[in-house]
């Protein structure tokens, strides 16, 4: 694990999602790792965090979390788009190595029994809070976060530093057909002015 990865107190962890970026969903069940790209990933609640995800039924992120009731939230940066892609494009039914294909590096945190994706900017492990009828009508998952880590050198005192962090470290959202925007600028608020750094 790199000296540059902390751990982020949970009552700051709905931040690392707040922004709304594109995130990886990795999951593991009877020795099957998988990692695909989401973009409808929202923080829902403070205390205890949690969070809600879209996945579609065809995806076997979804079967691996639905048969282990555990999954990771990460948030891919700049340097990770063509990963990011190819992940959201491909599928394990399809590729028995599409997280090789897709260069995906895994890495552990302590404490945790789960595939971890390398050089994103932060991670959230969850437990799935099982609602079958959201599940199954509406795609819809429902997860309290038990953990989360982020990269100290975009996110720092529970904020995100995008303004002062290298460009490659800044979080994707996509658009569509292979079209994401990088985090802009940010735009601060104070006795009724708003300026743009």
């Amino acid at each position: 694990m790199s000296d540059s990865i902390v751990a982020v107190p949970l009552d700051k962890a709905y931040r690392l999602l707040n922004h709304g970026p594109t995130v990886l969903v990795s999951a593991r069940y009877d020795g099957v790792d998988n990692v695909m790209a989401a973009a409808w990933c929202c923080a829902l609640d403070f205390s205890p965090p949690k969070l809600t995800l879209v996945l579609d039924k065809i995806a076997k992120t979804r079967e691996l979390i639905e048969k282990s009731e555990r999954f990771v939230i990460q948030i891919p940066t700049v340097a990770l788009a063509e990963m990011t892609y190819q992940l959201g494009s491909e599928s394990l039914y399809q590729y028995a190595d599409k997280l090789q294909r897709a260069g995906v590096e895994l890495l552990a945190m302590e404490g945790e029994d789960l595939p971890f994706v390398s050089g994103c900017s932060a991670w959230l492990s969850c437990r799935l809070i099982p609602e079958p009828h959201n599940q199954q009508t509406h795609d819809l998952f429902i997860a309290e976060v038990t953990a989360a880590w982020a990269d100290s050198r975009v996110f720092k005192q529970g904020h995100w530093q995008f303004d002062q962090a290298d460009p490659a470290l800044r979080s994707l959202h996509y658009v569509a057909g292979g079209h994401f925007y990088a985090i802009g600028h940010e735009v601060i608020v104070n006795d009724n002015a708003a300026s743009i750094d």
